[in-house]
């Protein structure tokens, strides 16, 4: 299995990451990850979307969880030929209930604790913690990842406003 090396950090420390490094341009790999309802999530089920996948450690760190929630906010205004797909290793039952006590209901949140099929092919799997890493990626309407951010501290926030100015410029 491929290696990162000296992309992210984890509170100062360099992490190793576990997979395949996408990069814009790339055919978006297809992956299998599970809803909170323990049902099969695959990015082939949105093909003819823009699907934006936020990518988080865990619902219950601060960071993860405002990623979430902003995402999810932002989520209301993309219309019906966008799909916010969020993933992190948690449990599919922490996700469902977290979602359920914030009220996220724009984003469908899904679990890669399983296989860590998603991690793996797009290189956020932290080695150290079988965690996902932090980041963004966007896929066009025809599977082409057209945005990859690998944010470079675990414990800081994504570029929202690149993410959203890629989002936009794909709706036009």
């Amino acid at each position: 299995m491929a290696e990162i090396k000296d992309k992210v950090t984890f509170k100062g420390n360099p992490i190793t990451l576990v997979g395949n490094e996408v990069k814009a341009g790339d055919t978006a790999p297809d992956f299998t990850v599970l809803s909170p309802e323990l049902k099969e999530v695959k990015l082939s089920d949105y093909k003819g979307k823009v699907v934006v996948i936020a990518v988080f450690p865990s619902v219950d760190t601060g960071v993860c969880a405002l990623q979430l929630a902003r995402f999810n906010q932002e989520a209301a205004s993309f219309g019906d030929d966008v799909q916010l797909l969020t993933i992190s290793a948690d449990l599919p039952f922490a996700l469902g209930r977290y979602c359920a006590d914030k009220g996220i209901a724009n984003a469908l949140t899904a679990s890669d604790h399983r296989e860590l099929d998603f991690g793996t092919k797009y290189g956020f799997v932290i080695k150290e913690l079988r965690l996902l890493s932090r980041g963004t990626i966007i896929v066009d309407k025809d599977g082409v990842i057209r945005y990859v951010e690998y944010v470079s501290e675990v414990g800081e926030h994504p570029d929202y406003e690149k993410a959203l100015e890629v989002i936009k410029e794909l709706t036009k």
